[in-house]
């Protein structure tokens, strides 16, 4: 689960961070009565979405010319003017894809003088079973460009989990953002509890871009990022109110409901797999054929008939899709459910769209047998090369 950036900071801010003065708005009259009581003469207007690239980004509405999603003000009036333009519009910026993302809150921020821009991030490094540190001295909005270009600008540091962060590698850190004198003392302080937010709040992520040296040599946390497994939100319903709603595919919040685990991509072959490692071996190969899957979704090991039809639902509620490819093997789950939830479904939402059914283990026959009764035009495939083989000509025929 995502957040935005002012909850971000604010939850940072709670374990003593360092961040500016601000101010959530959802309207142009919150703008101009909370930027009153903000110390200017410089703030700064950022859109809130969920997605990075905003200052670089354009308002679909506002033609190639206009502003980004992150401006700077210079008086109170100026902050009024931009919300009034940038709050409803669709921002767009490389990570929200063409269709962009809409507006539906800034944060207006007191300003700062800024020496140096840093890059910080923490992750979890699966490949050590650790969390680490990702730095740079190149922060700002061209961070991708330093990772592509030059890696070696980039300081990695894994954390061993039974010892935290140690004195040693705080100052690695210091020396790899070089940072000197008060700048050096406040990197102290912020890196372990930084680390224990990361930990107490089971984040995925939390990326600092830029973490800024001012010019009166303290560090400051301009911008943030915070990411939180799902899977365990149940421990932080704090965190779990922070949730926004609008920022989500409206195809995985309805995935969520039945414990489904669904992410919308690009393609145009929806997927139904049972079990996660099968779901990318499947997406996989589809790919290997010429496909393109328009979704990652696995109904799990034990899913009821409800759990299929749902999830063929929301398959086909998907504008993209021109093919759909079930692969299922059984285990605990049997062949016969999914062929029962899976006819079910397109009795109630009909098929206008190719559909290959490989079935596999518990209950095959029966499953096999339900599919063959149904009256539906469903193309049978005995193996998942066989299966993957059937959908791309398919969609490519259609």
């Amino acid at each position: 689960m995502n957040i935005h950036e002012y909850q971000a900071k604010r939850l940072l801010h709670e374990y003593g961070a360092p961040i500016a003065n601000g101010v959530a708005v959802y309207s142009v009259e919150q703008a101009e009565e909370w930027a009153k009581k903000l110390s200017g003469p410089l703030y700064v207007v950022k859109s809130q979405i969920h997605a990075g690239g905003r200052g670089k980004g354009k308002f679909k509405e506002l033609g190639a010319e206009a502003k980004g999603g992150v401006r700077l003000a210079h008086s109170v009036e100026e902050v009024v003017a931009n919300v009034g333009e940038m709050l409803g519009k669709t921002l767009v910026t490389k990570q929200t894809g063409e269709s962009g993302k809409k507006v539906n809150r800034l944060y207006i921020e007191e300003g700062a003088d800024i020496e140096r821009e840093l890059y910080l991030s923490l992750l979890v490094d699966r490949s050590k079973s650790e969390i680490a540190f990702v730095v740079s001295t190149e922060g700002g909005m061209d961070i991708e460009t330093v990772a592509a270009e030059t890696p070696e600008k980039i300081f990695t540091l894994p954390i061993a989990y039974d010892k935290g962060v140690a004195a040693a590698d705080i100052e690695k850190l210091n020396n790899a953002l070089e940072l000197e004198d008060k700048a050096r003392e406040d990197g102290r302080k912020l890196f372990p509890l930084l680390y224990k937010a990361f930990t107490d709040k089971d984040m995925s992520l939390l990326e600092i871009n830029p973490l800024i040296v001012m010019k009166n040599g303290r560090l400051r946390v301009l911008d943030c990022k915070a990411s939180f497994d799902n899977n365990a939100l149940f421990r932080h319903p704090d965190i779990l109110e922070l949730r926004d709603l609008t920022e989500e595919d409206p195809k995985e919040i309805e995935a969520s409901k039945y414990g489904l685990s669904y992410i919308a991509l690009e393609g145009n072959i929806g997927c139904m797999v049972n079990g996660a490692g099968l779901a990318m071996a499947t997406m996989d190969i589809i790919k290997l054929y010429g496909g393109r899957p328009a979704n990652f979704l696995d109904v799990g090991g034990g899913a009821t008939e409800e759990k299929v039809t749902a999830a063929f639902k929301i398959i086909m509620a998907d504008p993209h899709v021109e093919g759909i490819l079930v692969n299922i093997f059984g285990g605990i789950m049997r062949c016969d459910v999914i062929a029962a939830g899976v006819v079910n479904a397109v009795k109630e939402v009909g098929l206008q769209v190719p559909l290959v059914v490989r079935l596999e283990g518990t209950n095959v026959d029966k499953g096999k047998e339900i599919l063959e009764k149904s009256g539906l035009n469903i193309i049978p495939a005995d193996d998942l090369d066989m299966a993957a083989q059937k959908i791309a000509a398919a969609v490519k025929g259609a």
